[in-house]
């Protein structure tokens, strides 16, 4: 492993030492103090689950194949369980076997630009993420292009505009109050003439209108769409894994409406339940893509769910 592979890993791992040591660490704990494995043993490490948000119906599933594993191999001890739970926790995201996760931001584009609608609800980190999600693929060497659709938050643009400097790529902004379906065009027809490799939207997420704030993001993707059939290839709902099921249900709500392709976790260094992270991807059978385990650009790193559950687990 490379310097920055230990880098990467380190941050993984400090950004979630509060759920290791609220969640995961409780159950290691549990599991050592036991001599054999029981209904009352699992029953134990299923209320932990639940506590740290992995979801009522998910840590029921998660037990019970646990159980079943655990039966079928002959296991009569606590040894060797853990290891059963870090696979099952794996096996409940929704991004294949470890050995054919990819990271999303160094993928070779079929199409350019790569347009990327980034959606949620007021702050949950959009637009940071929005920023470090550019800084990532500008690492990978690809020519990236912002455009700051969130015309009617107070101080959107010049947000945007900070972050985009520090990740050293190009912003596309109009007046505050201008329409964010004419943002998102000019910004596209701006990528196309530029043969920017990604092109990554930031939307409002409440309105100051009466217009609703799903109807808004279904108008900037036919604006997208009338340009580039194929647009946006990606929609990416941000969520803060510190609102716990609060977060399900906002992603239930954006799925249904706009069609959510994957999810990116912020805040997950500030909660001790990141257990939501398995909930919701379980629950909605939709990848999670990023992550984001601190506050510096480089914090958000994508998620390789083998790494995440070793770091859930470390000692």
């Amino acid at each position: 492993m490379g310097f920055l592979d230990k880098l990467k890993l380190g941050r993984l791992r400090e950004g979630l030492s509060e759920t290791r040591e609220n969640v995961f660490g409780k159950v290691c704990l549990l599991l050592a103090g036991r001599a054999k494995v029981d209904d009352a043993l699992l029953e134990e490490v299923e209320e932990i689950l639940i506590a740290g948000d992995v979801g009522v119906e998910t840590a029921a599933q998660i037990i019970e194949k646990i159980n079943s594993r655990a039966k079928q191999d002959g296991y009569q001890t606590t040894e060797g369980l853990v290891n059963l739970l870090k696979d099952e926790v794996q096996r409940a995201f929704v991004n294949g076997i470890p050995s054919e996760l990819q990271d999303p931001s160094a993928l070779s584009f079929v199409q350019k630009p790569h347009v990327i609608m980034i959606v949620g609800v007021n702050g949950v980190g959009k637009t940071t993420t929005t920023a470090k999600l550019a800084f990532l693929y500008g690492q990978k060497g690809k020519k990236v292009l912002l455009a700051a659709a969130d015309t009617f938050r107070a101080a959107a643009n010049e947000q945007l505009k900070i972050w985009a400097e520090r990740a050293g790529v190009n912003l596309l902004q109009q007046a505050r109050g201008t329409d964010p379906g004419a943002v998102a065009h000019d910004a596209l027809r701006s990528a196309i003439a530029h043969q920017a490799d990604v092109m990554i939207v930031d939307t409002a997420g409440r309105l100051h209108t009466k217009v609703n704030l799903m109807e808004e993001l279904k108008k900037i993707r036919r604006v997208l769409r009338k340009q580039l059939p194929d647009a946006p290839q990606e929609i990416l709902l941000v969520l803060d894994a510190t609102t716990g099921q609060n977060a399900v249900e906002q992603a239930k709500q954006f799925t249904e409406a706009i069609g959510v392709t994957g999810l990116v976790l912020t805040k997950l260094d500030g909660t001790a339940k990141g257990g939501i992270v398995v909930a919701i991807s379980k629950a909605l059978k939709i990848p999670v893509k990023f992550i984001g385990v601190g506050e510096g650009i480089e914090d958000l790193q994508p998620f390789d769910r083998e790494a995440f559950v070793d770091a859930l687990f470390a000692r």
